[in-house]
């Protein structure tokens, strides 16, 4: 497995106890649409993210944040 599919591997993994509706989740996967996560969860999420990869991810970066790959690439970016 490459460094993004354990990255990507790892997400799936930390999003599964917020995902209440069981979505499957993809690289196009959204938080807000797909997910509908509240800003709660979110910040909650982002939370798990950083603790489990040991990287900051700034109010920018979360606002840029829109699918699943686009959060495994921050992460996979923040980690170099």
């Amino acid at each position: 497995m490459t460094d993004r599919a354990t990255t990507f591997a790892s997400v799936e993994a930390l999003i599964e106890p917020f995902n209440a509706k069981g979505v499957e989740l993809g690289e196009s996967t959204t938080f807000a649409g797909d997910l509908e996560w509240d800003s709660l969860t979110v910040m909650d999420f982002v939370a798990s993210i950083e603790d489990e990869f040991d990287i900051v991810i700034t109010m920018n970066q979360q606002a840029e944040i829109e699918t699943v790959g686009q959060l495994v690439d921050a992460v996979e970016e923040s980690k170099e």
